[in-house]
């Protein structure tokens, strides 16, 4: 698609992007825009990110700027470093052979891939040419490139008729890709419900029988994914389609037994979170996976706390702080959810006894709490989705809401810091080595 063929000017491509897009060009590589961004701006949606894919290794874009560093494993990626902004760019991937073996150190072989025994891609450091690197992309609509240096627009698996058309298809067979990497089973539900675009019967229909498939990807990589189909304000519809496919609990086993009874307020708990979650997106207003967390495993939290305090020996408190660890223990082995979440998500637990007994000059002194706002949210989300207890949960909030009102303003407290919550350090009597040493004194020469 030449330039007069599409919409897509450098008007609307980030200032970064175009910087590394021209440098890579006037270097002698080729250098395209790819991928989501360019499928985002033919709908007229603008792109939170800009990638770049070229012909250059990832060492040769290294030599030609100063602010980049090299990640990753599986994959080698340049990250190009713009204050906070980073741009990626990827050499163009060729086709692999799953049977080929990682080279010898000494063989001078730099390009390899790695498949284990069910046919997941473990090393995919394999280059080739821009139609090579097409048909590896995962689904249609993301096979499309912008050229920086003729303006065009490749389309090499005829994405732009898929996005006329509204449909999610995949490059090459679902089944080998999905086993090749089963995030995209995730990226596949993502992608239709960002852009109000149905799944192709071959993509939806695996995704059953395969999503299990999700329980060999490390845990911290499920982090991210976890973030980009909550909190990108499409939640409730993720979540609908997640759980039609069995895909949602693979993310939070520990909720699998909550999603079958729709009317119940566990249920209705975890959709109205994603539906505020939602809101506050749709609204410009912050939000934080503390809260998220907090409220998506409350439930498990209460049965575990009650299973404790039936085998009696602990105090509430107690029970409900075992209980947390281990809710967050099971949780970390499928999306590895970092302290600086999973601290504060402790605190907004803990407040909910404090927030039902403190009147009066403690109820004052509460309101000062770093995390106080969060719990308090998550009062009135759990007054909004009880059962039996709704009448008290709801006088409750209302107090909590009229003593706001009535005290106004309050200077909050800094939260302190992740390392301090997880534990005060331990100082060194004595300064290094632990002994307290004794300072000889001052050997004077002229003695």
């Amino acid at each position: 698609m030449t330039r007069d063929q599409h919409s897509i000017s450098r008007k609307q491509i980030d200032e970064n992007a175009l910087k590394v897009l021209y440098r890579l060009h006037n270097a002698g590589f080729e250098a395209y825009l790819v991928g989501g961004c360019v499928r985002d701006l033919l709908l007229g949606i603008q792109p939170k990110d800009f990638d770049v894919t070229t012909n250059a290794k990832p060492e040769q874009v290294k030599n030609l700027f100063r602010n980049c560093r090299l990640v990753g494993r599986r994959f080698r990626l340049a990250h190009i470093v713009f204050g906070r902004e980073v741009i990626e760019v990827a050499t163009f991937r060729g086709h692999h052979d799953s049977s080929e073996e990682e080279p010898a150190a000494n063989s001078g072989k730099t390009q390899h891939s790695r498949q284990n025994d069910a046919g997941m891609l473990v090393r995919d450091n394999v280059y080739g040419s821009i139609e090579e690197d097409a048909a590896r992309r995962d689904f249609t609509v993301n096979a499309l490139y912008y050229n920086i240096a003729d303006f065009a627009i490749y389309d090499y698996a005829n994405g732009v008729r898929d996005l006329n058309d509204g449909l999610i298809r995949m490059i090459g067979d679902p089944v080998t890709r999905y086993r090749e990497d089963p995030v995209r089973m995730l990226r596949a539900v993502r992608f239709a419900t960002k852009l109000n675009m149905r799944l192709d019967a071959s993509v939806s229909g695996p995704l059953l029988e395969f999503s299990t498939l999700l329980q060999s990807i490390p845990a911290a990589r499920m982090f991210e994914e976890s973030l980009k189909l909550l909190a990108a304000g499409k939640a409730v519809a993720n979540f609908d389609m997640l759980s039609e496919y069995n895909l949602f609990q693979q993310l939070f086993p520990q909720l699998k037994s909550y999603l079958k009874a729709k009317s119940e307020p566990p249920y209705q708990m975890i959709r109205q979170t994603l539906a505020d979650t939602d809101a506050r997106i749709q609204n410009g207003q912050r939000i934080t996976p503390a809260y998220l967390f907090a409220a998506l495993l409350w439930w498990p939290l209460q049965a575990r706390q009650e299973s404790l305090l039936s085998e009696g020996g602990l105090a509430p408190m107690d029970a409900l702080n075992l209980a947390a660890s281990d809710v967050f223990g099971r949780q970390v082995q499928t999306i590895s959810v970092p302290k600086r979440f999973s601290i504060p998500a402790r605190e907004i637990w803990q407040l909910q006894s404090r927030l039902a007994r403190s009147k009066g000059k403690r109820a004052e002194t509460l309101l000062t709490h770093p995390r106080f706002r969060a719990a308090y949210d998550f009062l009135l989300l759990r007054a909004k989705t009880a059962g039996a207890d709704k009448d008290q949960l709801t006088k409750l909030a209302e107090f909590w809401t009229r003593l706001q009102k009535e005290v106004g303003p309050v200077e909050v407290k800094r939260p302190d810091r992740v390392a301090d919550e997880a534990g005060p350090s331990k100082r060194r009597r004595g300064g290094r080595g632990g002994r307290n040493r004794r300072r000889k004194p001052p050997v004077n020469k002229g003695e």
